[in-house]
């Protein structure tokens, strides 16, 4: 079998930042690059819909019974609640698309990003995404025009929370230049897809032919 074939264990792929640092364009980005074949872990979310997503693709939305059932019979990789809104990542798409060798995007708080690496801590790749300065940080909040000025500053006051727990996470970048911080990510889902740990099985495979 030619290297190139041998079988590789998928990874997750976790995205986390405050709202507005960068998160979602960088994740947007990332899918649209079909050579890096990412999937995106759709979430469950209470929150109700806005304008521009659409169900089934940026979120599920649905109820908080719907949400609690599934929390409770253990369907849920990982859950956080956010702004009074619950939000959670469905088990069984993620192990099937990880068995395949394929690796899955989250788009996630710090909240789930902690749960899901006590759970698969193997798995997981987490990068932090910080923005240039809080003013700035408004100032995205402001031109996305789609939450009143009391949300904005509930998010802000959140964020530096949020902030404040980048040491939990193997990356960080400062999203100060969308460009370059882009080229970050894709760097370090290059070497994290050469780790020794996730290569293993096919390694093996390959230098026992190679010394056969």
């Amino acid at each position: 079998m030619p290297y190139a074939d041998t079988p590789r264990r998928g990874l997750m792929l976790i995205l986390s930042s405050p709202s507005g640092a960068g998160k979602t364009t960088l994740t947007r980005m990332l899918l649209q690059d079909r050579a890096l074949d990412l999937t995106l872990s759709v979430s469950v979310t209470t929150r109700a819909r806005r304008s521009s997503e659409v169900d089934g693709v940026h979120y599920t939305f649905i109820d908080r019974g719907h949400f609690d059932a599934m929390r409770d019979h253990g369907d849920l990789l990982e859950w956080a609640e956010v702004h009074g809104n619950c939000y959670g990542t469905p088990k069984k798409p993620v192990e099937a698309i990880l068995a395949q060798g394929r690796d899955v995007l989250f788009d996630i708080d710090y909240q789930g990003a902690a749960q899901v690496r006590r759970k698969a801590a193997g798995d997981v790749v987490s990068i932090f995404i910080l923005p240039p300065s809080m003013t700035e940080l408004r100032a995205r909040l402001e031109r996305r025009a789609e939450d009143a000025k009391e949300v904005i500053d509930k998010r802000l006051a959140n964020a530096r929370e949020e902030i404040r727990r980048w040491q939990a996470y193997d990356y960080v970048i400062v999203n100060d230049d969308l460009d370059r911080s882009y080229k970050q990510v894709t760097a370090i889902i290059a070497a994290e897809r050469l780790r020794r740990e996730r290569n293993a099985q096919g390694v093996a495979r390959f230098v026992e032919g190679l010394l056969g």
